[in-house]
Parts: C-alpha cells; sequence; structure tokens
C-alpha cells in the first residue's frame, strides 16, 4: 500500500508537471502571435533602440516567463518597416526612443542609411532619449531633431576593445593550455596563453577600431555639422559628464524636453490636438503591414542569413546546445543545395553576420557556395562580423559586399589543447598505460571524478611528437585556408598570406586589400544580385525558413538554455565556451575571430 501511494504521488505530479508545461508553453506561444495591426491617418513609426539586434527577428516564448519581449526586432524588420513607412501617406515621420543599444556599427550603420533614405520623402526624423549610448547617438545624429531629457546624458567617449585573461586562472585551477596557431594576428588564443596583449593584437584592434571610430566621426560631422576635431576633443574630454545644457550648446543635442513635452511636440508635427491621442506604431506592428508596392513576379531573389558561430553539427541535433544563431554545416549546405536547385531562384544573396568557428564545418559550408555560383551568381552582404571562418563561407562568393565598419580578414587557424596535469596531481591521482602503437594514447585519458565518473579534461599535455602533428595538421588548415582565399578573390597564396596571418581589418580596409569587391548595405548587395542575373522584375525570399510557433516552443528548450547563457556570461564570454566545447568535442581546427 505504502509503494503504491508513492507510486500515484509521483505518476500525478509527472502528469500536473506536464499539464503545467504546456499551459505555459500555450501561453507563451500566444505572446509570439501577432495581429495585423490597422494602420491610421497620422501615424508616427517608433523605433525603439535597445538591447541587441539580430539578422532577422527571433522568437524565443520562454523570453515571456523571464519578463522579456518574446520577438525581439530583426534587421530585416526594421529595414522593411521603414521602407513601409516611407512610401505609406498615413505615416508621417518616424520617431527613435534611445534605449542604450547594443550591437556592431555595421547593423547601425545599415539602419542609418535606411533612415537617410526615409527622409528623402521629405518626412521627419524625431529622436528622444534618457541617455544616449554611442551606438544609438550614431544612428540619431542624422535625425531632423535630436531632443533630450534635461538631465541626460550623451555618451561620447570613443571606442575601446577590454580583453580577459584566463591563463592566470587557469594555473591556479591546475589546469594548462597546449597552443597550436598559424598566423601572427590571430589572437583568439591569447587569452588562454598570455596575460596581456601581444604587440601585434594591439596594433591590430588599433588599427581597425580607429578605421571604425574616423567612419563614425565623419557620418556625425555630416550630420550635426561639428568637426571631427570638434568631435575628438570632446571625446578626450569625457563628454558623457557634462550637462544637459552643454550638449545642447556644443550642437549633439537641439533641444532638451521632458516626456510630456516631447508628445506635446509630436502631436504638433502630425496635427494633433494637446488633448488628442498620439497613434505609435511599432517596427513589430509595421511588419505585419502589407506593402503599398509589393511586388509579384516569379523570379526570385534569394536572402539566405548566416548568424552567429560556426559549429559542428552536433548543435543542430542537441537540445541542450542548439540555438537560433549558430552555423552548421548540415543546415546551410542544405539550403545552398536547395537554391542551387530552385529553378525560380535566379540569384542568392548570402548574408553572413559570423566571427568563425569550426573549420571544417566553414570548408563544408565554402564548397556548398562555390558549387551555388556555378549554376548562378551569389552576392555576400557582411553585417557586423564576417571573419575568420565567416570569411571563410564567403571567398567563394561571385561578389562580396561590405559595410565600411564590418569586421572581416582573420585568416588563420588555430587549435587549443587543455590538460589537467596538475589538477590530478593536487588530487593525488596517477595514470599508467599499456598500449600496442606509440600514438594509441594519443592525448592521454581524461581525469576522472571518482564514485560519480565525471570525466573533465585530459590527464596530460601532448609529449613534442603528439605536439609536432597536430602543429603540422593546423599548417595544413591554414595552408587550405589560403588555398579557398586565393581562388575565390584570384589572388596567389602569397598575396593571400600577407594580408591573412589572422589579420583583422575593417570592410574600407578590406576593399583597399581586394578582399572584398564593394562598400554597401544588404539592399546594395540585393541590386548587385539582380543586376548580375540580368532581372529587373523580382521578389524577394528570406531563407532558411522561420519555424512556426509551436515548432519553436518544441525546440525551444535548447533555445532557453543558450538565451539565459547569453544573458548570464554575456556575448564574448559565451563565444569563449562554444569554443571550449567546440575543441573539447575534438573539432581541432578552429577558424574564429574573438574581440
Amino acid at each position: 500500500m505504502t509503494f503504491a501511494s508513492v507510486l500515484g504521488i509521483v505518476i500525478g505530479s509527472v502528469i500536473l508537471f506536464f499539464v503545467s508545461l504546456f499551459i505555459i508553453l500555450g501561453i507563451a506561444a500566444s505572446a509570439t502571435s501577432t495581429p495585423a495591426y490597422h494602420l491610421t491617418d497620422n501615424t508616427i513609426m517608433k523605433i525603439d533602440l535597445k538591447g541587441t539586434i539580430n539578422e532577422r527577428a527571433v522568437s524565443n516564448p520562454f523570453a515571456v516567463l523571464m519578463g522579456k519581449d518574446a520577438q525581439s526586432a530583426g534587421l530585416n524588420d526594421i529595414l522593411d518597416a521603414v521602407k513601409k513607412a516611407k512610401e505609406d501617406d498615413n505615416i508621417k515621420g518616424i520617431y527613435i526612443k534611445a534605449g542604450g543599444i547594443q550591437t556592431g556599427f555595421a547593423t547601425l550603420k545599415t539602419i542609418r542609411d535606411a533612415l537617410a533614405d526615409f527622409k528623402e520623402s521629405d518626412k521627419f526624423v524625431v529622436s528622444y532619449g534618457d541617455y544616449y549610448a554611442q551606438g544609438d547617438y550614431y544612428v540619431c545624429s542624422l535625425a531632423d531633431k535630436i531632443t533630450m531629457n534635461p538631465q541626460g546624458m550623451v555618451e561620447f567617449l570613443g571606442l575601446s576593445s577590454q580583453l580577459q585573461f584566463y591563463k592566470g586562472m587557469l594555473e591556479k585551477a591546475g589546469v594548462g593550455m597546449q597552443i597550436f596557431k598559424v598566423g601572427t594576428y590571430k589572437s583568439a588564443v591569447e587569452p588562454y596563453m598570455l596575460d596581456k596583449m601581444s604587440d601585434a593584437n594591439r596594433e591590430q584592434i588599433n588599427a581597425y577600431k580607429g578605421d571604425i571610430w574616423t567612419s563614425l566621426l565623419t557620418d556625425i560631422s555630416e550630420s550635426r555639422n561639428i568637426s571631427v576635431e570638434d568631435l575628438n576633443k570632446y571625446a578626450d574630454e569625457a563628454f558623457i559628464f557634462s550637462k544637459a545644457e552643454t550638449s545642447v550648446k556644443n550642437g549633439f543635442i537641439d533641444d532638451l524636453m521632458y516626456p510630456d513635452q516631447l508628445e506635446a511636440y509630436l502631436k504638433e508635427l502630425v496635427g494633433i490636438d494637446a488633448d488628442g491621442d498620439l497613434s505609435l506604431a511599432s517596427v513589430k506592428d509595421i511588419s505585419t503591414i502589407p506593402s503599398v508596392n509589393k511586388k509579384i513576379a516569379k523570379d526570385k531573389i534569394a536572402v539566405l542569413f548566416a548568424e552567429g558561430e560556426i559549429v559542428p553539427d552536433e548543435y543542430e541535433s542537441n537540445p541542450f546546445l542548439s540555438s537560433d544563431n549558430v552555423i552548421t554545416a548540415k543546415k546551410f549546405v542544405k539550403e545552398l543545395n536547395k537554391l542551387q536547385k530552385n529553378e525560380n531562384v535566379k540569384a542568392v544573396v548570402f548574408r553572413v553576420n559570423s566571427r568563425g568557428g569550426s573549420a571544417y564545418a566553414s570548408e563544408q559550408i565554402w564548397h556548398a557556395v562555390k558549387e551555388l555560383k556555378a549554376v548562378k551568381p551569389v552576392i555576400v552582404s557582411m553585417g557586423d562580423y564576417a571573419a575568420s571562418g565567416g570569411y571563410y563561407i564567403s571567398c567563394a562568393a561571385t561578389q562580396i559586399v561590405a559595410e565600411p565598419t564590418t569586421i572581416t580578414g582573420s585568416i588563420g587557424i588555430f587549435g587549443m589543447f587543455p590538460n589537467a596535469e596538475q589538477l590530478a596531481k593536487k588530487m593525488g591521482a596517477t595514470f599508467d598505460v599499456a598500449k600496442t602503437n606509440e600514438f594509441a594514447d594519443f592525448g592521454g585519458r581524461s581525469l576522472s571524478l571518482p564514485l560519480i565518473g565525471l570525466s573533465i579534461l585530459p590527464s596530460r599535455p601532448l609529449n613534442n611528437r603528439e605536439q609536432a602533428l597536430v602543429q603540422t595538421y593546423i599548417e595544413n588548415g591554414y595552408d587550405l585556408f589560403l588555398s579557398r582565399c586565393a581562388d575565390g578573390r584570384s589572388k596567389t597564396k602569397e598575396e593571400i598570406d600577407v594580408i591573412g596571418q589572422g589579420r583583422v581589418w575593417t570592410g574600407n580596409q578590406a576593399l583597399g586589400l581586394g578582399l572584398v569587391d564593394k562598400i554597401g548595405n544588404l539592399n546594395d548587395a540585393i541590386l548587385l544580385a539582380a543586376e548580375a542575373s540580368g532581372i529587373d522584375d523580382y521578389d524577394l525570399k528570406n531563407y532558411p525558413a522561420q519555424k512556426g510557433a509551436y515548432e519553436q516552443l518544441l525546440e525551444s528548450f535548447g533555445g532557453m538554455k543558450a538565451y539565459a547563457a547569453k544573458q548570464y556570461y554575456g556575448l564574448d564570454e559565451y563565444s569563449s565556451r562554444i569554443l571550449m566545447n567546440n575543441l573539447k568535442n575534438h573539432d581541432v581546427r578552429q577558424a574564429i575571430m574573438m574581440d
């Protein structure tokens, strides 16, 4: 009877758990669905600059349970909404709310260009912020009127890279790292082997950060009529701590307003009485409205989005590793092959936003891009990053378009082998081996914790002969990388090696080096694809196809873990952990750029 009672409680608890789970998932799923928005006259489109901006909208039903939006706006949604706002007479202008945006400057440049195009319609652009982060201010600097809270602040300090080094921490834990790399500037491994930046890494960071900063200053100077010299002077004075009135005096801000005063000003712009209701439509609202000039054509230009780290295929099948923002060879080779066979698709724009990752997976995607290019034009459009493996999968394209502030290049390969020899000694663990051949115990066995049998790290470093084999393997990978780039860019391997060596470049710098063909945004790449395929009338179609709400729910347990990990660790630390997981799973050759 006792056993039956306990069993009944357990079964009842399990049933209750799953019933509760499906109720919660249903609520979360409903939060991701968006009804069509009814647009009225005198509407103002509102753009919230906050958080991070992915290439495409990402639905995460579990975010609702964490008090966040179920769906984050994607760059494609923002660009589409701005275009619709320009064409629709019901929308009189755009209001930008600064909120501490945290995304790359190439993405912000794309949004800024779209807003500049919007202004050609003679509609207004107004911005407001309690606090303008540098990214916020860069976008908002082209507004017709920039307003700020009377107690607000403008962050304007310059750019920097602050790196954390793990070598000392690992040594104290009894963990060592053996590093194998090709490329003087290949710096992704430095946190594991040094306690400060190498001279080469400092050189390249100063070079590309300086070029990005120059691009930002040039754009802001043209919009605000403040000289580049003065902008640099203000940055050197830690302008963020200046009084709000000083921001107005120096030309950064046009007017100081409290939120109620801003609302009254917006009503005045669209001719609404003071006691009337202001109609604000979000990017998400506008995205549900059909385009005014929607084309229906048989010919298609496909836009294939590849965003995030390039990782082994196991990420796709493992629910605890999967995430929307990773690139696997299995998924993207399949997509590229489908586009190759689709006769209605006349050209492909391959949108790449990736710091790289697995060299093996990058090679598989490179091959699929090359096969596709043999059939139809492939235009790569680079986002914030197309570096290392991100450049690997791009280099075979017909043409490459990059933003001036895109981070690209980083043509280099590395591998890392951790070992827990000192940790094993601290724990009193010893090892012995019997083997038939010299390399039968390559790398040694993993240190395991007693009783629970949890394997941690290899228990010994590689010996001299093992190191020589791994170094040769890494060098062969670099030679292959050079060959792929040389073939794609019509250069010799020697020419690529000179600008390779793991060196990071901006889009502007890459253009002069022949690593890219044109400076431009995603729309420029689409126009180039149409020209290359010889078509004038076409539809755009985005790939991969996005999943429905319930399909996302069924696959979102891993997404929830990835989402929580990014929130907890931050993007850079999360990327580092993915790197270590790749190495742990024997994906030895890595082509990744880490800032």
